[in-house]
């Protein structure tokens, strides 16, 4: 089954990316060779994807309270140039394509406008239980399916 993650092929322009959140490296999430660990990358764009959720009146909380989330099923980054300590890094964020029971999401990171990686992630509402649950009707408007 091909997927919109699978093919993995974010855009590198800017203007392609409809919200974009400032983070600054600590040194904690620095490794011994004084670059970004790769785990902490995911931290990233979880922060990333929550500021973007509260921006369209959305926020992720909402979502808890109607018994909702926005399970990880996939994720995708590719490093092209490491992240250091006290480097404030742009995520950039575009709602990449939805079904009735995925939405997809890529992402853009910068320093100083220079692209350092490029990222993607698949998700599925599921209740609190785990239970599947179609994309919002809000979300699939969003992302233009009918």
């Amino acid at each position: 089954m091909d997927n919109p993650i699978s093919a993995f092929h974010p855009p590198l322009e800017l203007a392609a990316y409809t919200f974009s959140h400032d983070i600054r490296v600590r040194f904690v999430e620095t490794d011994a060779m004084g670059i970004v660990h790769h785990s902490n990358y995911l931290h990233y764009l979880e922060v990333t994807r929550v500021e973007f959720l509260r921006s369209i009146g959305h926020p992720y909380s909402a979502n808890r309270e109607a018994g909702l989330d926005a399970a990880v099923l996939e994720c995708r980054v590719r490093y092209l140039v490491p992240l250091r300590f006290d480097d404030v890094v742009t995520v950039h964020l575009r709602l990449a394509g939805a079904t009735r029971a995925t939405f997809t999401i890529e992402y853009l990171l910068t320093v100083d406008g220079r692209t350092t990686t490029i990222a993607g992630t698949q998700h599925a509402f599921v209740t609190s239980d785990g239970r599947p649950r179609r994309v919002p009707e809000w979300l699939r408007q969003l992302s233009g399916l009918p």
